[in-house]
């Protein structure tokens, strides 16, 4: 799984809301082709992008009672996760060949953003000695 994670410390490009229109069709055309060559190249399993983080909840539950339900933006949050890919490769350089694309995506001006990506397996059932 390669995950765009970000966090006030971990990235040095403006927020989304200001790029230029165009500079925002050209990021999501960059994620769309890469989503594209990872179908065709049969690598892909999944890739979903998230809405902002103001638009999330936060739902907590016991036994016996409403669940409770809180409303972002949580401003104490330090770090949000944008979207995802899952792939299944070949091998380990692959992953992270892929991962080094799309942190390279496009960002205001065209520059690459340098976003990191977390890549992590994805795990089929928990591990037999549990």
């Amino acid at each position: 799984m390669l995950l765009m994670q970000f966090s006030a410390q971990n990235v040095d490009f403006p927020k989304l809301d200001e790029w230029k229109p165009e500079e925002i069709q050209a990021h999501i055309r960059f994620m769309k082709e890469t989503t594209t060559e990872l179908a065709a190249a049969g690598e892909l399993v999944d890739a979903q992008g998230l809405a902002m983080p103001e638009t999330a909840r936060i739902v907590r539950s016991h036994s016996g009672g409403a669940p409770v339900v809180t409303e972002g933006p949580f401003p104490e949050s330090k770090e949000w996760v944008a979207g995802w890919w899952i792939v299944d490769c070949e091998s380990e350089q692959r992953v992270v060949e892929i991962a080094a694309a799309v942190s390279a995506a496009p960002g205001p001006g065209g520059e690459p953003l340098n976003m990191p990506i977390e890549v992590r397996q994805v795990m089929s059932a928990p591990p037999s000695e549990l």
